[in-house]
């Protein structure tokens, strides 16, 4: 058991060095191209901070370890928006744009409705078993490909109103040699990371007699969201709230559209009551989230309020997890 904590550890930090090279390497190859500062965000950074859960997922897809892979999924979403946009909300509140309230945030809810009806045969056409299939994730591929469209529609209507990255004070610009060697060495610690992770979280369900579905709920879930809460944290004390909220969005989507659409193409993906439990869970969330800032008519404001109540939801949600095993 000791070797397996020692794993998750060791995995978890790699991971999270990993996502910040990655993103560090990769904005600054942006930069030396010259791209918008929003395809950035909405590619690169999304992109970069959902990586652990995509090495996790392929690693335990091609494991066969399905609960964890769905569970790694749902886990990081369900304490993207309670943990990670609770936390934010209590540093300061966080004002949103009103596109990312009316777009992004539905989008979002869309692909965790998506998830509940796709991996719920069962109920809704009454074919046992429940399961996401291979052509569940190619629609989920292809949802992607139309949100990848979107975004760069977004960058090309705004464009003309935004300033080179090389002149932007967020983002470092190194040499070309120095980016990539950022990007591969991040590229190259995910994977790792990812590995050491699955295997440790693997073994340690085993031998302490827990569901794979619970350890990818919390320790894996948690952990691989550890970058979306860097660098949530930061933007939200640098006053870019819109970022804070976007980045947690966009990964949320990643997450579905992306990740558990390579998932479950590479290998089917059983879904059990557990897990549509959790599923609905994080739909409950995300329409939470879209409720509270749709109430704040033209400001969009999630307050600290509104952060220590996600805070206590998500305490009260791992307390149910921890009692159901």
């Amino acid at each position: 058991m000791f070797i397996s904590i020692l794993f998750i550890i060791i995995g978890l930090a790699i991971l999270v060095f990993g996502a910040e090279w990655l993103v560090k390497g990769a904005s600054s190859l942006a930069g030396k191209l010259r791209v918008s500062p929003l395809v950035i965000g909405l590619t690169v950074v999304a992109f970069g901070t959902s990586t652990p859960e995509l090495t996790v997922n392929i690693t335990s897809a091609i494991k066969g370890s399905t609960d964890l892979a769905i569970g790694n999924i749902v886990g990081s979403n369900i304490a993207n928006i309670l943990l990670i946009l609770g936390v934010c909300a209590l540093i300061a509140p966080l004002i949103v744009k009103s596109s990312t309230v009316w777009k992004e945030i539905p989008l979002a809810l869309l692909g965790v409705f998506l998830l509940l009806v796709m991996g719920n045969d069962h109920f809704f056409n009454g074919t046992p078993p429940d399961v996401l299939a291979r052509t569940d994730g190619i629609v989920f591929l292809s949802l992607m490909a139309i949100f990848m469209y979107y975004i760069f529609g977004i960058a090309k209507n705004d464009r003309q109103a935004v300033k080179s990255v090389e002149d932007s004070d967020d983002i470092n610009i190194f040499s070309l040699n120095k980016s990539l060697l950022y990007t591969i060495s991040g590229l190259v610690g995910l994977i790792i990371g990812g590995r050491l992770l699955v295997e440790g979280a693997v073994d340690l369900a085993s031998s302490a007699g827990l569901s794979e579905s619970l350890i990818g709920l919390t320790v894996v879930g948690i952990g691989t969201s550890m970058p979306e809460l860097a660098a949530s944290v930061v933007a939200t004390r640098k006053g870019q709230a819109d970022l804070a909220v976007g980045n947690i969005i966009g990964s949320n989507i990643f997450n579905v559209f992306w990740i558990l659409g390579v998932s479950s193409f590479i290998q089917p993906i059983p879904v059990s009551r557990n897990s549509s439990i959790d599923i609905m869970v994080a739909v409950g969330v995300t329409l939470l989230l879209f409720v509270l800032l749709m109430n704040r008519h033209k400001k969009h404001m999630l307050t600290r309020t509104n952060g220590i109540i996600f805070l206590i939801a998500y305490a009260g949600y791992l307390a149910y997890l921890v009692n159901r095993g």
